[in-house]
């Protein structure tokens, strides 16, 4: 067996790596008694080890190892995690003095945004062209783009299954799981026993978890015993190694023969890390009134051109599909001058960021002084100046997208 002290490659369709695994059983562990022992053959006269065949770079009477394997990257369900967190602009906006970008809070209400729901609780759904991403708040969530199918179990467990290059990987939230691409198949059990298989090669592995195992590929079997004792045989070699320093080789007993070192039980798969729930459900960018308008009046002034010029500018790099504009007053005057007030203002900004080329989808809506963001008067009843200027303002609400 030429290739005995080289390790087994497994051909994989995902980088892999090397956790130090050895095959387990589908089933219930192998009985060890079942594989060759010396009461399948009658021991000859012993002879000098000089003339006694052995396997290339081996010991006369020394039994190969069974071969390790290695499993599956998890790089796939890391690498794809992020896409359950939908997209916000935030990251791609910045703030200059007198406009503020910042994330938006999910409120505990279900909004809905094109193709995108969020539930408020840290869940959203998105579905695209070619696919869906459900993220459901809870550490689980599944994410589907076209031939690949990704689920995150939430518990550790998790599974991956593209039906264009026919590879799987399913991991139990024990450490469990199973891994096949085209020729090849993996199943790990979370008790340390398990197998590997290579149909195109002809290979097959068998760890039972007890220090003992198989191997065979073409006419060449290895078996591990546990107890220190096994088997080889390639078709023209036999050995069988009684693991109390006699073996016998092609029918001749020898002595000082190597016992067979037990398997390592096998490791787990890694659990899957958890989907971070969504915790904004966009952007929001925050116009001074100050900035942009006289006090009481709803025309832009000309010197506030440039900073819708610009704003329009980022939105269109940003990709921004759709945006809200919201008008809010503080509660100086009377509340339907107010919501006039806000309305104009909102208008006015859409006109504008239209004007500038903005190809997002964009509407208005005043909400005169019904939304404040600070108090208008001091506990004890005074005007609280600080309190309305920041009352005064125009939003624009970016659904995350």
């Amino acid at each position: 067996m030429n290739t005995a002290r080289s390790s087994l490659t497994v051909l994989t369709l995902l980088a892999a790596t090397t956790l130090t695994l050895g095959a387990c059983a589908a089933s219930k562990p192998h009985d060890s008694a079942a594989s060759p022992s010396a009461a399948a053959s009658t021991p000859s006269p012993s002879a000098s080890t000089d003339t006694v065949p052995t396997v290339p770079g081996y010991r006369p009477g020394e039994i190969p190892p069974v071969p390790l394997f290695t499993v599956p990257s998890m790089d796939v369900f890391a690498s794809n995690a992020d896409k359950a967190v939908i997209q916000t602009a935030s990251s791609s906006l910045q703030s200059v003095p007198g406009i503020t970008v910042s994330p938006a809070k999910c409120d505990g209400n279900v909004l809905i945004s094109g193709s995108t729901v969020f539930g408020g609780d840290g869940s959203a759904s998105t579905s695209t062209g070619d696919g869906l991403v459900i993220n459901n708040g809870d550490g689980a969530g599944s994410i589907v783009e076209g031939p690949i199918t990704i689920i995150y179990g939430g518990d550790g467990s998790g599974s991956y299954v593209n039906s264009d290059t026919q590879v799987s990987l399913f991991i139990l939230s024990d450490g469990g799981g199973t891994y096949s691409a085209g020729p090849v198949s993996v199943f790990i059990d979370s008790r340390g026993y398990g197998n590997y298989s290579n149909s195109e090669t002809d290979e097959s592995i068998v760890n039972n978890g007890d220090g003992s195992g198989n191997y065979a590929v073409g006419k060449t079997t290895i078996y591990n015993n546990r107890d220190g004792s096994g088997s080889y045989s390639d078709g023209t070699l036999s050995i069988i190694n009684y693991g109390d320093g006699t073996a016998l080789v092609n029918g001749v007993t020898i002595t000082d023969a190597p016992r067979v070192e037990p398997l390592p039980a096998l490791g787990k798969f890694p659990p899957v890390e958890s989907l971070k729930p969504v915790e904004s459900c966009g952007t929001v960018i925050t116009l001074e009134d100050s900035i942009l308008f006289d006090f009481g009046k709803s025309d832009i002034r000309p010197d506030a051109a440039q900073t819708l010029s610009t704003l329009a500018t980022v939105l269109n790099n940003a990709k921004v599909p759709a945006a809200h504009i919201y008008g809010h007053t503080d509660s100086v005057s009377d509340e339907a001058f107010n919501q006039k007030l806000s309305e104009d203002r909102a208008n006015a900004v859409m006109n504008d960021l239209s004007k500038n080329g903005v190809t997002a989808t964009l509407d208005a809506t005043g909400y005169g002084e019904t939304k404040p963001v600070a108090p208008n008067e001091n506990p004890d009843g005074s005007d609280n100046p600080a309190g309305r200027a920041l009352n005064r303002r125009v939003e624009i609400y970016i659904p995350a997208f």
